[in-house]
C-alpha cells in the first residue's frame, strides 16, 4: 500500500512539475508580448511621421485590423504545422501589429489615466488567472456561455456604431468588461489542463498559443477597462 501511495504522491507531483514548466513559459511569452505592443505603441504615438497617418487614414487602420485578425486565425490553425519558433515569431509580430493600432489611444487618454487603467488591468486579470489555474470547478460551461455572450456584444457594438447610444456603449463596455474577466479564469484552466496531458515536445507550441488566448484576453479587458477609468485629454 505504501508503494503506490509514493507512486501516486510522485505522479501528482511530476504532473505539477510539467504544468507549471508550460505555465511559466505562457506567462513569460504574454508579458514579453505586452512589452513589444507598449514598447511599439508608444513609439509610434510620438513619431509625428506615423502617428498622423494612422489617425487621418481609415484604411491603413482597416489594413492593420485585417493583418491582426489573419495571424490569430493563422497561428491558430497552423500551429500545429509549423515549428514552435515559428509560432513565437508570429505571435510576436501579431503583438507588434497590435502596438501600432493600440497607439491612437495615446491621442485620447492622458498617459496617467493609460497607465492606471494597465495597473488596474494587472490585478484584475492577475485575480481571474490564479482563479482558473486553483479552482476545481469546470469552467466549460461558462467559457461556453461566455463564447455566445462575446459574439453578442460584437453585434451590439456594430449596431451602436450607427445607433450612437452613449447608454448602450457603457452597458456594452461593463459586459465586455465581465466576459474577459471570465474568460482568463476559463482560458487558464483550459491551458493547464491542455497542459496536463501534452507531449513534452510540444510544450513551445502550447505556450505560444496559450500565450496569445490570454493576451487577448488581457488586451480587450484592458481596453473596456479604459472606457471606465481613462480620462481623456
Amino acid at each position: 500500500m505504501d508503494y503506490y501511495n509514493y507512486s501516486d504522491t510522485q505522479y501528482a507531483q511530476a504532473l505539477d512539475v510539467r504544468v507549471s514548466q508550460v505555465m511559466k513559459r505562457v506567462y513569460l511569452k504574454m508579458f514579453l508580448a505586452l512589452v513589444a505592443t507598449a514598447l511599439t505603441a508608444l513609439y509610434v504615438a510620438n513619431t509625428p511621421s506615423i502617428a498622423p497617418t494612422l489617425l487621418s487614414s481609415q484604411t491603413t487602420y482597416f489594413i492593420l485590423a485585417i493583418v491582426e485578425i489573419g495571424l490569430v486565425i493563422g497561428i491558430s490553425a497552423a500551429i500545429n504545422k509549423i515549428s514552435s519558433t515559428t509560432a513565437t515569431l508570429l505571435f510576436f509580430l501579431f503583438a507588434i501589429v497590435n502596438g501600432f493600432t493600440l497607439s491612437v489611444i495615446f491621442f485620447y487618454y492622458s498617459t496617467a489615466a493609460i497607465a492606471k487603467t494597465f495597473f488596474i488591468t494587472a490585478g484584475t486579470f492577475g485575480a481571474m488567472s490564479v482563479y482558473g489555474y486553483f479552482t476545481n470547478r469546470d469552467l466549460t460551461k461558462i467559457g461556453t456561455f461566455l463564447i455566445f455572450a462575446l459574439f453578442g456584444i460584437i453585434i451590439a457594438s456594430v449596431v451602436n456604431i450607427f445607433a450612437h447610444s452613449k447608454e448602450l456603449d457603457w452597458i456594452i463596455s461593463f459586459v465586455g468588461v465581465i466576459i474577459f474577466l471570465g474568460l482568463t479564469a476559463w482560458d487558464t484552466q483550459k491551458i493547464k489542463q491542455m497542459a496536463a496531458i501534452a507531449p513534452g515536445d510540444t510544450f513551445g507550441k502550447l505556450a505560444t498559443i496559450g500565450a496569445l488566448s490570454l493576451y487577448l484576453d488581457f488586451i480587450n479587458l484592458f481596453l473596456y477597462l479604459l472606457r471606465f477609468f481613462g480620462n481623456r485629454d
